[in-house]
């Protein structure tokens, strides 16, 4: 099998690529990706080398592009490929409609064209908007995004299930809670508060740091991904979680107590605007369908997040100075001129 992963340069592009080569000895996978400031492909460099794994540098919004990639075969694609950053899509929602919507729509041309066998979408619990207290959104909850990040997600979201029903692309989209794990660019909290308190710097709480997310381990996200590639029903949408919502100080104060850090490095911080209180979703339908659960608890994989960010010291250095950014040229622009001499 073929696997076109879009965005796998990103945090859980990359660590979804690495399971899947560790886990189907019979997958190919061709990484594109535009490798813009999250796009990190020192992530990869472990399985850089491997053979049944190959980069194309590229953008999911350019249509000739994209189009010489599925030309190459394709058995599927996973789309990870957006700007995510709500602070960001605040400061100018332009990339995000570009990325998230047109981009979303020309892998999904490309689709149509090529007849392609399977379209797995990877949005966020995001275009559900604020949950109340005690609630939990179901898959047929009505969207209501409140971010430009999250309003162009729902929209990309409708253009997925759009061509499923008009074109019969057999698509399905994955909406999942917070993710957090290795290889997580540090302007994320967990990231940033990690990287903040080993060095005894300040850390920035929005509000009064009460907003209830659902962290899930970035391992079970990929075996719920991997999954629904194998067995999704065409159409479908499924969320997924790891059902236990959370507030950002709790995780927060996890952190300082693993760390062995003060409460007084915590820092309050005017909140950001339109910011949702709580996110919530409720994940039997891929439980019931596809047989996944979350297998690794909060507790386990803070403890390994937490760990992974001590022992990676250069990586998290690099992704907080831009030398990342650096890494394409040095590893794979010099060795196609070294090939093509």
């Amino acid at each position: 099998m073929k696997v076109l992963v879009t965005g796998g340069a990103g945090f859980i592009g990359s660590n979804f690529i690495r399971h899947l080569l560790g886990s189907d000895r019979g997958v190919e996978i061709i990484n594109f990706d535009k490798l813009t400031y999250a796009g990190n492909p020192e992530s990869l460099a472990d399985i850089a080398s491997n053979p049944r794994y190959s980069f194309v540098r590229g953008d999911i919004c350019d249509a000739t592009a994209v189009a010489d990639v599925f030309g190459k075969g394709l058995d599927a694609v996973v789309n990870f490929a957006a700007e995510t950053h709500v602070d960001r899509s605040i400061e100018d929602a332009s990339p995000f409609l570009l990325t998230n919507i047109l981009g979303t729509q020309c892998l999904l041309e490309a689709a149509r064209k090529f007849h392609l066998p399977r379209f797995i979408h990877i949005s966020t619990d995001e275009v559900y908007g604020s949950a109340p207290a005690g609630a939990s959104f179901t898959e047929e909850t009505h969207l209501d995004p409140r971010s430009p990040y999250a309003a162009s997600k729902a929209s990309a979201d409708h253009f997925v299930s759009a061509y499923a029903n008009t074109f019969g692309i057999s698509a399905v989209v994955l909406r999942c809670t917070n993710n957090y794990g290795p290889f997580q660019f540090p302007e994320k909290l967990i990231p940033l508060m990690i990287a903040n308190a080993r060095e005894d710097k300040p850390l920035p709480i929005y509000g009064d740091g009460m907003q209830e997310r659902d962290w899930l381990f970035v391992e079970d996200y990929c075996r719920a991904i991997a999954v629904t590639l194998e067995q999704g029903k065409t159409g479908s949408i499924y969320n997924v979680s790891a059902g236990s919502p959370q507030p950002n100080m709790k995780i927060v104060r996890t952190i300082l107590a693993h760390l062995g850090k003060p409460e007084s490095l915590i820092k309050y911080v005017q909140d950001r605007p339109g910011h949702d209180r709580r996110y919530a979703l409720d994940s039997s339908k891929i439980q019931k369908e596809l047989g996944w659960k979350p297998q690794v608890s909060f507790d386990e994989g803070i403890r390994r997040t937490i760990d992974w960010y001590i022992q990676n010291t250069d990586w998290l250095e690099h992704a907080r100075s831009g030398e990342y950014l650096k890494y394409y040229e040095r590893h794979y622009v010099r060795r196609a001129e070294t090939f093509k001499d």
